[in-house]
């Protein structure tokens, strides 16, 4: 079968083409701009944490195309609890905005600010992700819409890896399939793709997938995610929604959920053919998607037509490739084993505001992309 693919149309596109961000904050008219040190690689000695003076000092208003170099990580006694938490900041189009000083990102936790102990950023890194494909006979009958849109959605998204980009891809119907495991070989991942053909079983159990390959992943090192091609309806896992909601939040994979089958289901329902149990089935696993995307700090997309690929791809690489990297050390000490909330601000450091950002002197909105939190050691007796 010849393969179906979908062009992203990246190629040309250039980041904030045109655009300048500021950030709308009243100071001198004069800039501070400090070089930080490059990052450096962990070892295995102790370093103190920073003290304010310290720190680079934070500009009144900034340029994203003055050159801010990363700054580096710090090392940390092997018995202190280091948080690390990735994190995006999108326009309104989906477009990653660089070069944001640290000083303006503020972590709370359990509603209590946290020291920032390390701060870096990201740019062009190579990923490692996992495209997991519902494919199973429910939705995915051979040459039916559903999989017609099944194999668009995924192949569009493979045209967008770069060479040094880890795949893999794993297909599940009543159970899930690795296809092929986690490789930058492009022949392997289009053989896999090839796979995809006749589905078998018509049932379609999510949560067990999601589950089984957050666990394959937690233990990878760099920028990771799962990138969801699914219905979002789960028929008969053996895991319920809690149990794999709490997977999912304590492993904090970044989930990027892509749902199937919204103009289909559109059409049917215009058409008085969708009962009101298969409109409340649909709803609820539109929920369960926005619930996994946002609690593991990823995101979710309810495409209605195929020209929506190309900026859902897009968007996911701007997310994944442009992170600030921020780490802390947790006021809260306990080993209590217990789940805290995590929520990541942008602020002006002098009025204690939320940052005001504009673009061509008009102020935008603009979304913070960051996990949920995550589940404290257990102390072992």
């Amino acid at each position: 079968m010849k393969a179906l693919r979908c062009t992203a149309l990246l190629s040309g596109f250039t980041l904030l083409s045109g655009a300048v961000y500021l950030a709308a904050q009243q100071g001198p008219e004069s800039q501070s701009s400090e070089t930080v040190a490059k990052p450096k690689k962990k070892d295995a000695g102790n370093a103190s944490t920073p003290t304010d003076s310290d720190l680079p000092k934070i500009p009144s208003q900034f340029n994203p195309k003055d050159k801010v170099a990363p700054e580096g990580l710090p090392t940390f006694k092997s018995d202190v609890t280091t948080i690390q938490v990735d994190v995006a900041v999108l326009d309104n189009k989906g477009r990653f905005i660089p070069k944001i000083p640290r000083g303006n990102f503020r972590i709370l936790e359990d509603g209590a600010p946290q020291p920032v102990t390390g701060f870096s950023v990201g740019n062009e890194a190579p990923m490692t992700v996992a495209m997991v494909i519902e494919f199973s006979n429910l939705f995915q009958s051979y040459w039916s819409e559903g999989w017609y849109q099944t194999l668009v959605a995924a192949y569009g998204f493979v045209e967008t890896l770069k060479p040094d980009d880890y795949a893999a891809v794993i297909a599940f119907d009543m159970r899930p399939e690795i296809l092929t495991d986690f490789t930058t070989d492009r022949m392997k991942i289009q053989e896999a793709m090839q796979r995809l053909r006749i589905p078998g079983f018509s049932e379609s159990n999510l949560f067990d997938a999601l589950v089984d390959t957050e666990d394959r992943m937690k233990e990878i090192e760099g920028r990771k995610a799962i990138i969801l091609f699914a219905s979002g309806r789960d028929t008969f896992s053996r895991i319920t929604f809690d149990k794999c909601r709490k997977t999912l939040q304590e492993d904090a994979v970044p989930i990027y959920a892509i749902s199937l089958l919204q103009s289909l289901r559109e059409r049917a329902d215009a058409r008085g053919s969708m009962g009101p149990i298969s409109q409340l089935d649909f709803l609820q696993a539109d929920n369960e998607m926005k619930t996994f995307a946002k609690e593991t700090g990823g995101q979710s997309y309810f495409p209605r037509f195929y020209g929506e690929f190309p900026n859902i791809y897009r968007a996911i690489q701007e997310a994944l490739r442009n992170q600030y990297s921020i780490s802390y050390h947790p006021t809260n000490s306990a080993r209590d084993g217990k789940y805290r909330k995590i929520k990541v601000e942008l602020v002006n450091p002098e009025t204690n505001e939320p940052l005001r950002i504009v673009e061509n002197g008009k102020p935008i909105k603009y979304q913070v992309i960051a996990k949920a939190g995550y589940t404290a050691p257990r102390e072992v007796e």
